[in-house]
């Protein structure tokens, strides 16, 4: 429920007799005995209930930025689509304090704002948010793909788009949540570097993406150190970035993991190590690897080692963002090689419409 920005209480209490806990009582007095979590949004109002075989021209599978964009293009070009989201409708990016830069916001917006305007955007134009659907298999066909989701439900799609995104390996610390968006981060580009600028940064992580943020962000003026958990960085990272991290006074830290964050309003101002030492630091950075939503595909798209599906010409593919399988594409943090920004998961779902449009085209010429 809090995912939905829907507000609840628990209550310890014993259930009538022969009525099984949890018991979710709705206002107005409606009662649900062990409901599901599709079960409760839908008696508020809130999901949308699905016919058990919908036929539809775009499916798109995840509701994050890539997939409200493609949603919003998608339905606004004429495309009947549906989306199906098995959380909450914005995705990881829903649930950020703050985006300081996307375009358009030099003041920054909530990612709950910018994400149910999207949403808003989406139903504008016609297309159907439906949520919680797990997608559980993709079948492909010839003309029309079928998603399988739980509850025995299927979609038939001209197109699928899929929108899954990765989740983040997150340091299991108490308030990490407050500080997301603000001032701790999963990636390191310009605007990061503009932002720490002559501040106190620390990178999580001893692998290669670690040592390349932790030199980024010194060349751009801020005071790093990398903390990490082994007993020798050399043992997870190349040479040549430890001797740029050297060079660029990078402070390392070996058998260092962080216990507490020290702070107010989302703003960092210390860490706590394991071994009880305090450091004053203003940012973080974690590296520590990201999992890519994938699991439910099988061997039906082309992946990469590492889970990410593969798209254009590293999967055989026609176009940039299209899979191995033609008709099937992905866009936003799930495909391979793509760049892991808000923004530029919003330019590639509105990209990938585009391209679902020149493949109706081509199998409307060929009949």
């Amino acid at each position: 429920m809090r995912a939905n920005q829907l507000p609840f209480s628990w209550q310890d209490a014993d259930p009538p007799a022969g009525v099984d806990p949890p018991l979710v009582r709705l206002p107005g007095g409606v009662e649900l005995a062990r409901p599901t979590r599709g079960q409760v949004l839908r008696a508020l109002g809130v999901g949308r209930e699905l016919l058990r075989r919908e036929e539809v021209d775009l499916l798109v599978v995840g509701a994050g930025p890539a997939g409200l964009a493609a949603s919003v293009y998608g339905a606004s070009e004429g495309l009947d689509t549906l989306v199906v989201e098995s959380t909450a409708l914005g995705g990881q990016a829903g649930s950020s304090r703050r985006i300081e830069n996307y375009l358009g916001f030099p003041a920054g917006i909530t990612g709950t704002e910018l994400t149910s305007r999207a949403v808003s955007q989406a139903r504008k134009f016609g297309a159907r948010p439906a949520t919680p659907y797990r997608a559980v298999a993709l079948e492909p066909g010839d003309g029309r793909h079928v998603v399988h989701l739980e509850d025995e439900h299927e979609i038939a799609a001209r197109a699928v788009v899929l929108a899954t995104g990765a989740e983040y390996r997150r340091l299991p610390v108490d308030d990490l949540a407050d500080y997301e968006g603000l001032s701790v981060f999963y990636s390191a580009g310009p605007p990061e570097a503009q932002l720490c600028g002559a501040s106190r940064v620390g990178v999580v992580g001893g692998g290669n993406s670690a040592g390349q943020a932790a030199v980024w962000l010194a060349r751009g003026g801020a005071l790093v150190t990398v903390l990490h958990r082994r007993r020798d960085v050399r043992e997870t990272m190349s040479d040549y970035l430890i001797q740029e991290l050297e060079r660029y006074g990078v402070v390392v830290r070996d058998h260092s993991e962080i216990a507490a964050l020290h702070g107010g309003d989302g703003r960092l101002d210390a860490v706590t190590l394991k071994d009880g030492e305090k450091l004053p630091l203003s940012y973080l950075f974690f590296f520590l690897g990201a999992k890519p939503c994938t699991e439910w595909l099988d061997d039906a798209v082309a992946r990469a080692s590492d889970g990410f599906i593969l798209t254009g010409e590293a999967a055989g593919a026609e176009h940039l963002l299209e899979t191995s399988m033609a008709g099937i594409f992905a866009a936003g943090d799930v495909r391979s090689g793509s760049t892991k920004r808000c923004a530029a998961a919003v330019g590639e779902g509105s990209m990938a419409v585009q391209l679902v449009h020149q493949h109706l085209a081509a199998g409307a010429r060929a009949r």
